[in-house]
This record gives structure tokens, sequence and C-alpha cells, in this order.
């Protein structure tokens, strides 16, 4: 069975999408070599260019910045399309061509011009303007980042890439929120899988005189993640005596502002910035953390973040928005997105009920271990492509 797994944009450890689908392939392939009988052949297409990496040392094809010529070809050899989210051209092309396609939603792109579900000129969460029909909204929306004309343009390539969504085989969701956010028919959910991180020695239980133990916040440093929430939380904790260190880990647009803040906030000496660290050196780092907290302000779709924290079994303390309240439901700390009080008591809390936090901690493990594991993720693709393969080719 050929399964060609399309992303738009592709190189591992920079992103969410990257590294899933990423783990998908590889996934596919480890399986295929484990059952003999059965030959698995995955193939990654991207656009994006090669760089310095060095396609030869992943286990499966990947073919970058193919013509249409050539993408035709491959679509047409694959028995299944897997699209990571919904790209319009291979979309179109999949349905032209009567192939069995799959879509996988890791955004709002089928619901939402820009993809977020953002209203950009305050940056509230949107009520579904797009699905509504009051698409005046989503112009406005977007027309002050990226001005009136590519406004327009994004919300008409929004009804093609619906349209197609539509009536492709099968949408997955990895999360019940993003299943409903969509609204598209023949959804499935399949959970995000993870490297089962259970035996290492990177855990979630701050070392014995090691070091002190801190919170960690790991993340792009862009404005829906809600940085500013978590700095005037520890304002707030720094103002009723709590002893405690953070440290944000990560890079992007908004780090000068969120520098600037902690400085105003007067937290200099009690926040570190370490930058990007690579992706094999974060485990190691958060060895001491107390909790890592994600105080995002938009609806996260299924950020692989918080998957990883409950496999090392670390404590998560999330908003309770979007897919990120359903992941860590009864084995992390929730608070309303936006509430810096609320994420303060949570923080609190972690620190100072330690057995509390234990109990949490190994709940978090327990549940990573028996839904969101890279395995299970990969036998449910599985089981979607055969069931789709042995199905034939699509008639209309």
């Amino acid at each position: 069975m050929k399964i060609l797994i399309y992303t738009h944009a592709w190189a591992p450890l920079v992103g969410g999408v990257q590294i899933i689908t990423r783990d998908l392939a590889a996934g596919l392939s480890g399986w295929s070599r484990a059952n003999g009988g059965e030959a698995i052949e995955a193939t990654l297409v991207t656009q994006t260019p090669a760089g310095k990496m060095n396609d030869s040392e992943v286990p499966f094809r990947v073919v970058r910045q193919p013509s249409i010529r050539q993408l035709v070809s491959l679509i047409r050899e694959a028995d299944v399309v897997h699209v990571a989210n919904p790209a319009l051209v291979p979309l179109a092309l999949g349905w032209l061509l009567r192939k069995r396609v799959v879509v996988e939603h890791s955004g709002y792109q089928a619901a939402c011009p820009n993809g977020l579900l953002l209203f950009g000129p305050d940056g509230s969460v949107c009520p579904g303007h797009y699905l509504a029909g009051r698409y005046a909204k989503c112009v406005e929306c977007n027309s002050k980042e990226i001005g009136w004309w590519k406004s327009v343009r994004s919300l008409v390539l929004t009804f093609p890439r619906r349209w197609l969504a539509k009536r492709v085989d099968v949408n997955i969701a990895p999360t019940q929120h993003i299943a409903g956010r969509v609204a598209l028919p023949s959804t499935r959910v399949i959970s995000h899988g993870v490297p089962d991180y259970s035996s290492s020695d990177n855990g979630a239980a701050p070392p014995n005189g090691a070091e002190k133990p801190y919170f960690a916040y790991v993340g792009r440093l862009v404005s829906e993640k809600g940085l500013p929430v978590l700095l005037r939380a520890c304002a707030i904790l720094a103002k009723q005596g709590l002893p405690f260190h953070l440290k944000i880990v990560g890079d992007g647009p908004e780090r000068g502002h969120v520098e600037a803040l902690t400085a105003e906030l007067g937290l200099g000496s009690q926040i570190e910035f370490p930058g990007a660290i690579p992706v094999e050196q974060i485990p190691r780092l958060l060895r001491g953390a107390i909790a890592v907290i994600i105080p995002s302000v938009w609806e996260e779709v299924a950020p692989l973040v918080a998957y990883e924290q409950l496999m090392h079994g670390r404590l998560a303390i999330v908003s309770d928005i979007g897919g990120l309240g359903e992941i860590v439901e009864g084995v992390g700390l929730k608070f309303p997105p936006g509430d810096a009080q609320a994420l303060a008591y949570c923080m609190r809390r972690a620190a100072e009920e330690p057995e509390f936090a234990a109990g949490l901690r190994k709940r978090a493990q327990q549940r990573a271990l028996e839904a969101f594991t890279l395995e299970r993720m990969v036998e449910n693709h599985l089981g979607v492509y055969k069931e789709l393969a042995g199905a034939g080719t699509r008639q209309g």
C-alpha cells in the first residue's frame, strides 16, 4: 500500500505539524518493516527546500518542491493521499483524480481564513464568523495584519478549501474540540502520539539538591501563546512572597516585548530566557521543573508540548481553551484563559502541595501511555488507510 503524505512546509523539529508528519511517516515505515508480509510505502511530499537537511537520514522517501506534473504522478500512484491541513493544490488534484484522500486538521484553515480563529482587531477568540456567513468580519479581522486586498483573497480561498474538505473520504481531528470547530463531515478523532519517555532519566520530579525547582514555558514567543498572562501571574506570586524561578524556553517575534514586560514588572532576577534550545536537549533542561505552563489565549488545537509533558510525567498547567483543556482533563491544572490571578493560584498550589502535584504527574503519565503513544497514533491512521485502500478508487 502506497501512502502519500503532503505537508506544505516540512523541516523536522521546527513545529508540531512537521514533527507529527515526520513521526507518522517514520512510524508507517517502521510498521512495514516489523510486519514483512504487508508492505507500507510512505512518501512525504513538501514544498520546503532541503536546506541543510539530509533526507537520506529519514526512513521514508522525501520529495521536495515537485512540479505540478510530478505531484500529479505521485498522487496517481498513491493508494491513499494524506494532506496535513487542507492545502488547496493536493486536495484539488486528489478530487480530480478520484483518489482516496484524508485531511488531518492541525489548525482551523477549513473554518477560518487566518486559520487561528482569533479576531485580529482585538485578539479575542472568534465566535465563528466565517461559518456563520459574516464574511465582512473576516475581512475586517485580517486587514490590519495583511491589508485589505490580501484579507479578501484569504477569505475567497477559504471557500474552495472548505468545499474540498467536505468531499474528502475522511477528516481527521486530533481532539474533539477541533472536530466540533471545523464542523466537517466524515470526521474521526485520532490523538497525536509522542515517544514513550517513561523509562528515561529526564523525568518530572525535581532532583534532590541538584537545582532550585522552577516553572517553565516551552514554545514560540508569539502573541497567541499568552506570555503576558504568565508574566503577570509571576508578578502576583512575587508580591505574595513565593520564592520561584521561571525559564522561558523558545524564541519568536514577541521576545523583545516579553523581555521588556519582564523588566517592567521587576521580574528580571526571577525569569530566565535560555532562547531556542535543540529539541533533544529540552527534556534534561526541564528535569527540575515543578510544572510546565501553557498560557495560550487562542484555541490551541493539540500542541505537542502538552502531550510531551504528560508522557514525561510532568505537571502541566494550561489555559482551559481549545484542545488544551481536553488533553489534560483530570491529569493537570487548568485556569480560565487570560486570568493571571487564577494562573498564579495554580502555580502556587503546584509549588506548595508536592503530594498533590505528584499524584497528578503519575496520572498524567498513565494517561499518555494509554492514549498518546506513537504506536497508537500510527495504528489508528493505518486503520483508516487500510479501510480506504480496500474500498478502491473513489467513484465521484
